[in-house]
């Protein structure tokens, strides 16, 4: 019995999680700052605009990875995401990564309803169900494939839900849903696989934090909105 419920629980809760624009019409701004190994290196900033039902969320991060004085790694990346009400209309982003360009330029196709996408990863149609790998939508949560916000290329994921959990944040402590996001398919080589944990705030329909490890262990702490 105990069995039959906990499996219960973990498929009513992403059903919770209905993602509307609506509930980020209300923010100006959302700001998340990047440590790796506990050193802030960076951060990740979301900025909103809505005009009736038209909604423009615009990306910027960046950080850099030093090593004895010298720079190991750095990525600096702007994006433009463009919603009708529910729907994703567009998305452009441009990224330089270390010295090497990365584009992503996707439009809906009202005819097909899929996604057109011109990448530097990847070129094609792509399912309406997807959606970009942002942190600040979460709807990343609900989806079972997500769109790279750098390159364009296609990832099918599972995501599940831990736990309920508190978490202490810059001094102050959540209630949130602890969930892992990890690619379907395990034979993608490590270093490109999803593998990230995720702290959801669900009274409030905001991440909190993402944390992966790759070259070190990576957090994204969602520091203030506006």
């Amino acid at each position: 019995m105990k069995k039959i419920s906990l499996i219960f629980f973990i498929f009513i809760i992403p059903t919770l999680l209905l993602a509307h624009m609506g509930h980020y019409n209300k923010y100006n701004k959302i700001e998340m700052e990047i440590f790796r190994n506990g050193e802030l290196i960076g951060y990740n900033y979301y900025f909103f605009e809505t005009n009736g039902a038209e909604t423009i969320i615009t990306n910027q991060f960046k950080f850099s990875v030093d090593l004895l004085g010298t720079t190991i790694f750095q990525v600096e990346s702007y994006g433009e995401e463009k919603y009708i009400k529910d729907q994703l209309i567009s998305y452009n982003s441009k990224t330089l990564q270390n010295d090497k360009e990365k584009f992503v330029n996707l439009k809906f196709n009202k005819n097909s309803k899929k996604f057109d996408i011109k990448g530097s990863s990847f070129n094609g149609e792509a399912s309406m169900n997807n959606v970009i790998g942002n942190w600040w939508s979460h709807k990343i949560l609900q989806a079972g494939s997500q769109i790279s916000p750098i390159s364009g290329s296609i990832k099918e994921q599972v995501v599940t839900f831990i736990g309920k959990e508190k978490i202490d944040l810059y001094g102050k402590i959540y209630d949130v849903d602890h969930f892992t996001l990890k690619s379907k398919d395990i034979n993608i080589p490590k270093s490109k696989r999803l593998d990230f944990d995720i702290w959801y705030d669900q009274k409030n329909s905001r991440i909190l934090k993402v944390s992966y490890s790759r070259m070190g262990n990576w957090e994204y702490r969602l520091k203030s909105f506006e």
